[in-house]
């Protein structure tokens, strides 16, 4: 039975009836990165890319770069060691999370007219299950993922970030949100904006409740994810798979989902 449900799939892929919908953002020096008050401390820098040799006297027949980048920059996955509720746990940096929780079915709550008229849209329990009576409920080892279009914005830091003197402005879950998910038992949490949480998040209690009780539950965050407008509600699979860093507490992904 195994066999020949990778071998339907392969055959599907081939085809063409099995979908690859890339969910990445491009990664490069114009990708928008998180900007902290300086009261939160320091921030990750901008990606840079170094040639090494591009088919010169560095290195006549190959062309090859280095990178300068955080680790949570661009589409990205956040580790529980990311934060400090999740820094105790075992199995909790990115070369030691289990492979097989990198892929998995993915649930996605659009909620990207909400988030059209209010740029500060909060996901609630409400909300959440007002989509699973439409869509059917919510399984334990999922993803579940927020549509909010905020993608589109990707392009321009000011317009991604969308920040003025009182901070960013920007959708995301509530704290009730998280929690009710998280009972779920959910695998992880994402969304589009540049991080898992709300712009309003740091004055939330929790403070940042997307990071702090997904990570506090040993579970997995995906930010700046993109196209989550080509996925259906429920039957996708999401393929999301951090370097193998030694210690990681994140790592850019390049986040594939398969749908029919």
């Amino acid at each position: 039975m195994t066999a020949n449900t990778l071998t339907s799939l392969a055959s599907a892929l081939i085809s063409g009836s099995v979908k690859v919908v890339d969910l990445t953002a491009p990664l490069g020096p114009d990708t928008p990165v998180l900007y902290l008050p300086p009261q939160f401390g320091k921030n990750t820098p901008n990606v840079k890319v170094h040639t090494i040799s591009e088919y010169n006297q560095d290195g006549p027949f190959w062309a090859w770069n280095w990178l300068e980048l955080g680790e949570h920059t661009g589409t990205h996955f956040d580790a529980p060691c990311h934060w400090i509720t999740g820094k105790d746990h075992p199995n909790n940096t990115t070369d030691t999370i289990p492979p097989q929780n990198f892929v998995a079915p993915v649930n996605v709550i659009d909620r990207s007219k909400e988030a059209a008229a209010n740029p500060d849209y909060l996901l609630t329990v409400e909300s959440i299950k007002e989509w699973e009576a439409q869509n059917g409920a919510i399984e334990a080892g999922s993803w579940v993922l927020l549509r909010t279009d905020w993608y589109k914005r990707n392009g321009s830091t000011e317009t991604f970030l969308n920040a003025d003197e009182n901070g960013p402005h920007s959708p995301g879950p509530t704290a009730e949100a998280i929690e009710y998910l998280l009972t779920k038992g959910i695998i992880g949490w994402g969304q589009e904006t540049i991080g898992t949480d709300a712009g309003s998040a740091g004055g939330m209690n929790p403070p940042f409740p997307a990071h702090n009780l997904m990570h506090k539950a040993n579970r997995y965050g995906l930010a700046s994810l993109s196209n989550l407008d080509q996925l259906p509600a429920k039957g996708a699979v999401l393929i999301a798979a951090p370097l193998k860093f030694v210690k990681g507490t994140g790592s850019p992904v390049r986040a594939l989902a398969l749908i029919a």
